[in-house]
C-alpha cells in the first residue's frame, strides 16, 4: 500500500535529493520501523509480514535517512522480469515538505527496470500517480469487522477444504495463484503459507483445487489475503473455514469493488466498508483471472 506525502503530493517530477538525505536498502530490521509507521496510518499490518516480503525480493526495499534516523520509505519488489509492485511509500510525518518523500519515490523506482510497476494508492492521489505513468485499474475496498452469521449456504459441489499441505502442497497452490496473479511469485507463497501464525487454506473438489486463502494476525484484526476461487460457493466454503480458525475475532479482508460476487461475500458476514484504494499500473499486466479475487493477497505487494 502507498500513500503519498499530503505535503509534496504535486511534485512527481524527478528532482534533487535533498541535503543531507541518504537513501539505501532497508535490512529485515530496518522494516520494523517502517511497519510501525505502517500500523499508525491505519494500515493493520500483519504481524509476520516482513519476512514473506522480503524472501520474494530483498533488495526492493528502500530507507531514507537523515543524520543517521528514518525519514522515509518504499518498497519496489520484483517479480520476474515483467512485473514489479510498489508499496510502503512513507514519508514521516514530522519531516514532510521537505522533498524526502518524492527522492526516496524516484529511488525505489529505479529498481523495477523497464517492469510494469502497480500499487494500491489513496485514491485522492490518482492524478499525481498519473503524473508518473499510473492508470487506473480498479478500486479496492477495506471490509472489516467481527463476522456474523449469513444466510444458508447455497449447496456446494462436493468436496474438502484442508491445509495446503494436504492439497498438493506449494506446487498446486502455485499452479493455482499464477492464474489469479499478474505474475509468478514460487518464493513469496513458500513463506507466506507457512508464515507465523498464517493458516493457509485450500478447497479441492474432484481432485483438483478450486481456491485457496490465508489469515493471519494483524497489528488490530485478522487479516484475510488471499482469498481466490473458481466459484462464489467456493470462496464462501473458504472464508467459513477460515474463520473457523480464530473464532469470533475481528477480520479484514481487501475486496476488489469491481467483483460484484466478492462484495456480496462480505457483505453476506456484516462485514462493513472502510478506506478503499486505488490499484494502478505504469503498464499492460499479464492477463489473470480477476473475477476468482475475492480478497486481495495484500496490499503492499499487490
Amino acid at each position: 500500500m502507498t500513500r503519498p506525502d499530503p505535503h509534496t503530493s504535486g511534485e512527481h517530477r524527478t528532482p534533487e535529493v535533498p541535503e543531507r538525505l541518504d537513501i539505501t536498502r532497508a535490512t529485515l530490521d530496518d522494516w520494523a520501523v517502517i511497519s510501525g509507521w505502517a500500523a499508525e496510518e491505519g494500515w493493520n499490518p500483519g504481524l509476520a509480514d516482513a519476512r514473506s516480503f522480503f524472501a520474494q525480493d530483498p533488495d526492493g526495499f528502500f530507507i531514507g535517512r537523515v543524520d543517521g534516523e528514518p525519514v522515509s520509505a518504499i518498497s519496489v519488489v520484483n517479480y520476474g522480469d515483467d512485473y514489479a509492485f510498489l508499496g510502503f511509500y512513507l514519508v514521516r510525518p514530522d519531516l514532510r515538505g521537505r522533498g524526502y518523500g518524492m527522492a526516496t519515490w524516484t529511488a525505489g523506482l529505479a529498481h523495477a527496470g523497464g517492469r510494469t510497476v502497480g500499487l494500491d494508492g489513496v485514491p485522492a492521489q490518482q492524478d499525481n500517480y498519473r503524473k508518473s505513468g499510473f492508470e487506473l485499474s480498479h478500486t479496492t475496498v477495506r471490509y472489516a469487522g467481527v463476522p456474523q452469521a449469513p444466510r444458508p449456504a447455497p449447496d456446494l459441489a462436493p468436496g474438502t477444504v484442508s491445509p495446503v499441505a494436504d492439497a498438493g502442497g506449494l506446487e498446486s497452490i502455485a499452479l493455482y495463484d499464477s492464474a489469479c496473479y499478474p505474475a509468478e511469485r514460487p518464493r513469496f507463497l513458500a513463506s507466506w503459507l507457512a508464515g507465523d501464525g498464517h493458516r493457509a487454506l485450500a478447497r479441492v473438489v474432484d481432485g483438483r483445487v478450486t481456491g485457496y486463502g490465508v489469515i493471519r494476525p494483524g497489528r488490530e484484526t485478522f487479516r484475510v489475503g488471499p482469498l481466490f476461487a473458481d466459484t462464489p460457493q467456493d470462496a464462501r466454503a473458504l472464508f467459513d473455514a477460515l474463520l473457523a480458525t480464530v473464532g469470533r475475532a475481528p477480520v479484514a479482508v481487501d475486496v476488489p469493488e469491481s467483483n460484484a460476487a466478492a462484495v456480496a461475500l462480505a457483505e453476506a458476514y456484516g462485514l462493513t466498508p472502510g478506506f478503499a484504494t486505488a490499484r494502478m499500473y505504469t503498464g499492460p499486466v499479464r492477463p489473470f483471472a480477476q473475477e476468482r479475487v475475492f480478497g486481495v493477497t495484500t496490499l503492499e505487494l499487490g
